[in-house]
């Protein structure tokens, strides 16, 4: 286990964030709906691990469906930075943080990580959906 301390923001810097996260232990694509128009690649942690440092009134979110998730956005820049909610099906409560957010990030820790590619659109979190070209 490598866990390391990433700062993370959005656009316009109004969101600021830390997380303590392990790229080795892998990321995550998924094929549902949401995932697919935001062309989604993140990493999922427990809430501990996930420190809001600035920019909570510059947020707002997004919600559908059944609700389980909070896509936070900035209200300014716009960019999705990260998203908390509750599915058991995961392990329970989580944060799940863009990966593209992230500002100190080594690019060959990013092309080593695992991704794994989940069928959320069904439902289905434990297995991959049968075409993962276009996630």
């Amino acid at each position: 286990m490598s866990l390391k301390k990433y700062s993370g923001s959005c656009h316009c810097g109004a969101v600021r964030y830390e997380a303590d996260l392990d790229l080795s232990a892998g990321t995550g694509r998924c094929n549902c709906s949401f995932c697919r128009k935001v062309r989604n690649w993140s990493i999922i942690v427990k809430p501990e691990s996930f420190r809001l440092l600035s920019g909570e009134n510059s947020l707002s979110f997004y919600e559908f469906n059944s609700k389980s998730s909070k896509h936070h956005f900035c209200k300014n820049c716009g960019v999705r930075t990260f998203s908390k909610g509750y599915i058991e099906e995961i392990g329970g409560a989580f944060v799940s943080i863009a990966i593209s957010t992230l500002d100190n990030v080594d690019l060959n820790d990013l092309i080593e990580a695992p991704v794994w590619y989940a069928d959320g659109l069904n439902n289905n979190w434990h297995h991959q959906p049968a075409e993962i070209r276009h996630l």
